[in-house]
């Protein structure tokens, strides 16, 4: 499926203005405390958090590790996978205790994430809403990248048929997947409102919140993988689709 969306409607402008508009709520929001709120919200919508790095003084990150490759956008925890949680008590003391960290949801559990270059996240999103497909949650990140959360693939029962997604794990490999990453069983995203290095105020933060239903990715699969396309400049054959082993 490759055609434009758009049209006499005038549609594709007023879901533009839309998304546009979505972004200075979300960010007084945070900034006037709903931290808190918005990690609950996510636990309650069933996305299991754990407590990530934050930025430190710029572009430092606040790990001991000299040179960290992912400043603010780790996990804490070696045992992060095992550690993420739905649970409200655990994450209100996270947020409470631990009042500079950003969170970060591991994928593979109960959702996956198709993360996509900003631009082309944009286009398939005006598409996939003005074509009537049920999106779920939806967040931007200022660096530059739009995650879609749905639900995940879960174990098949031949283990041929599952692919497992390190690309968050090996931050040198990030450069070499430009287009649409699959973050599934062994990865994780950040989640808002994590705040990322630089001299200003970067975040993370939804478009569409948790409330949203996830839904299958194969729904949305075909119209990010045509806008990664057209972005990479009609390259078809690069990293659209995850890799099988």
């Amino acid at each position: 499926m490759s055609g434009t969306f758009g049209g006499p409607s005038g549609r594709q402008s007023r879901l533009s203005r839309w998304l546009l508009g979505r972004r200075p709520k979300e960010t007084a929001a945070a900034d006037e405390g709903g931290r808190e709120a918005l990690l609950l919200a996510a636990g309650a919508a069933g996305l299991p958090l754990a407590p990530a790095a934050h930025p430190a003084d710029g572009y430092r990150c606040s790990c001991v590790r000299v040179g960290c490759p992912t400043p603010g956008r780790h996990p804490v925890s070696f045992a992060w996978q095992t550690q993420a949680t739905t649970d409200r008590a655990q994450i209100e003391r996270w947020a409470r205790h631990q009042p500079q960290a950003n969170f970060i949801t591991a994928t593979g559990m109960t959702h996956d994430v198709l993360d996509v270059p900003l631009e082309a996240g944009r286009e398939a999103l005006e598409r996939l809403l003005g074509s009537g497909v049920e999106v779920g949650p939806v967040a931007e990140s200022d660096d530059g990248r739009m995650f879609f959360f749905t639900l995940t693939r879960g174990t098949p029962e031949d283990e041929d048929e599952w692919w497992p997604c390190a690309l968050d794990c090996h931050p040198e490999t990030m450069d070499e997947h430009p287009g649409l990453r699959w973050h599934c069983r062994g990865s994780y995203v950040l989640v808002p409102p994590s705040r990322l290095p630089g001299d200003d105020d970067q975040r993370v933060r939804w478009l569409r919140g948790p409330e949203h239903a996830l839904p299958d990715p194969l729904s949305l699969l075909e119209a990010l993988t045509d806008a990664c396309a057209r972005y990479a400049g009609g390259d078809q054959t690069g990293d659209s689709w995850p890799p099988h082993h």
